[in-house]
């Protein structure tokens, strides 16, 4: 088979409706629009929305308001509680944190929060820190190290 062989399935395809080609063709004089009316006239229809002059329900409702920002950067937030299954000196990283299960995917931003103790030094690298969790971090022993965002 080729790409000139390829065909439409049977009755798939369909031929246009032409109207107003005489009555033999089944679809003459009035052309399948009926007699007299705002609809048999040219640009009588009225839009999708229109309720008989009711008040329409895209104007009953009450309007979307401020926007998204599209540039918010969504941070994936990690605990100091959960950073203890760490061994003593080991290196904190995104990568090392998503094969721990800890977070999803290594490509998202990641934050570090202060819930919890850490009680071992550990080089943590993040996209963000809070002030409480950097100064428990480097209280511990440990160094602390902001990674740049991929795309900005």
């Amino acid at each position: 088979m080729k790409l000139h062989d390829l065909r439409p399935p049977e009755g798939a395809k369909h031929k246009r409706k032409r109207v107003g080609r005489g009555n033999g063709s089944g679809h003459g004089t009035y052309c399948g629009r009926g007699i007299k009316g705002q609809n048999a006239r040219s640009g009588g229809r009225m839009p999708p929305y229109f309720e008989g002059g009711q008040l329409p329900l895209v104007r009953r409702l009450p309007h979307k308001r401020g926007f998204t920002n599209i540039f918010k950067v969504y941070y994936t937030p990690v605990n100091l509680e959960k950073l203890a299954k760490f061994p003593a000196g080991a290196e904190v990283t995104p990568a090392v944190l998503a094969e721990a299960g800890i977070i999803k995917s290594e490509n998202e931003p990641v934050v570090i929060l202060a819930k919890g103790d850490i009680d071992r030094p550990l080089v943590v690298k993040a996209h963000r820190f809070s002030q409480k969790a950097k100064e428990k971090i480097l209280a511990a022993g440990g160094t602390v190290e902001v990674l740049p965002l991929k795309g900005r």
